[in-house]
């Protein structure tokens, strides 16, 4: 055991002192595998980072919260032209789905609709997102208020002017001053403000709430009427812990199609969209990106893994005389083989932490410029990147260190002098 431990020292040492002999060639093989590595890894560290803050903001939304609408948000096996027919979710079967589902916690109507300006005084702020929910989507996405509150289920149902607004949105029109009970102008008309959200960060999916208004459905049901074809009714159903989501999903079926009056040969005229299918959605596309990632990094690693064998193969002619000699003198195949396997393992190692060191400098620069984002160079990347540019090291480096350990003492001085 002592035997093969001084063996892999002296290779070892060996392989070193070839390093530092030929610094310049030293530096241009690891090059390559630096710009590998650090192609690979930081697409993994984006990806990650990009998952990460998409699945913090749907934690606070559960994942069997369902969307009923016109659309489907995934692929669908219904043509686009049948789907263009599909009338839109009414305000009757919001109604309708309110009182007659049951395992259901709370079931609230969203309208989406065009972006407003807001103004308050000299102060405006334009092409504000509008978010026009039923009182009940407080209780279907958790929002944390810095002042004041959301509206109440009377508030909502009488269709009272009253609007919440996000915390940059306060910023903007009342600086300092408090905003709860002030009047801001808003479809023309004079809106009380009753809460300020909490401040987000940056939304993933469109603007976050600390650049939106949220104000009653049934304000703008009211001006507009329900037929307006600038407004998408979608209704949010949230069932019960520990509800059968696809028994929830029948029964919302059943009403659907009953309150439609479709025959049994007809198909649905509406979608129920799964918020984990968006979700599985969102795991698909990061796993596509890794992929993606993967297969472009992976040309620089093949680059930087010809590079080093090409260098390995030249420092084998370069040494042929030296390594003549020491087969001479009592040297075994292994020595040389190791010595010569080590070299280039040691390069790419070398190559890799440089790469892990860029990316990580990268991550610390990106998460100073990009407000509200985070990037992450999470351990496993870290020991995924380590692991690969070994492997690249060991498989660029095995037939030079093969070829050097075979050859003939005699013909090996003999070449070299």
């Amino acid at each position: 055991m002592l035997v093969y431990l001084r063996l892999l020292k002296e290779s070892f040492s060996f392989a070193i002192n070839a390093l530092r002999n030929n610094k310049l060639r030293t530096f241009l093989s690891l090059l390559g595998v630096t710009v590998g590595i650090f192609s690979i890894i930081a697409v993994l560290a984006a990806v990650d980072s990009l998952d990460k803050t998409i699945q913090g903001q749907l934690s606070s939304l559960d994942g069997n919260t369902m969307y009923l609408t016109n659309i489907s948000f995934g692929p669908t096996d219904v043509p686009r032209w049948q789907r263009e027919t599909f009338d839109e979710v009414s305000y009757n079967e919001y109604k309708t789905l309110e009182s007659a589902l049951t395992d259901v916690d709370h079931v609230a109507l969203q309208l989406f609709v065009r972006r407003e300006n807001i103004r308050y005084e000299s102060e405006l702020v334009s092409s504000v997102n509008t978010v026009v929910v039923s009182h009940e989507f407080i209780d279907i996405q958790v929002m944390e208020f810095e002042k004041g509150r959301f509206y109440n289920e009377s508030e909502s149902n009488s269709g009272r002017p009253v609007v919440v607004i996000g915390s940059e949105i306060a910023k903007s029109l009342f600086g300092d001053l408090d905003p709860i009970g002030k009047k801001v102008r808003l479809y023309g008309q004079k809106f009380t403000v009753i809460g300020v959200v909490k401040k987000q960060g940056s939304g993933i999916f469109g603007d976050s709430n600390d650049v939106s208004i949220f104000i009653p459905a049934n304000y703008v049901r009211n001006r507009y009427g329900d037929n307006n074809p600038f407004m998408k009714f979608v209704v949010i159903i949230k069932p019960e812990k520990d509800a059968d989501i696809e028994g929830v999903k029948a029964e919302i079926t059943q009403i659907m199609r009953t309150k439609r009056g479709l025959k049994p040969d007809e198909i649905d005229t509406f979608f129920i969209n799964l918020l984990s299918g968006l979700q599985n959605l969102i795991d698909t596309i990061i796993g596509s990106l890794n992929l993606i990632g993967w297969v472009i990094s992976g040309f620089s690693l093949l680059v930087g893994g010809f590079g080093i064998a090409n260098i390995m193969f030249v420092s084998v002619k370069e040494r042929t005389n030296l390594i003549g000699i020491q087969k001479s003198l009592g040297a075994k195949n292994k020595f040389i083989l190791f010595q010569f396997l080590f070299e280039a393992v040691i390069l790419a190692v070398v190559g890799g932490l440089v790469g892990l060191f860029l990316v990580w400098v990268g991550t610390i620069i990106g998460s100073n410029l990009v407000e509200d984002f985070e990037f992450v160079l999470s351990p496993e990347n870290m020991a995924l990147g380590f692991f690969i540019s070994s492997v690249i090291g060991l498989i660029s480096g095995v037939i030079p260190a093969l070829r050097a350990s075979r050859l003939d003492p005699v013909e090996a001085i003999r070449t070299g002098m």
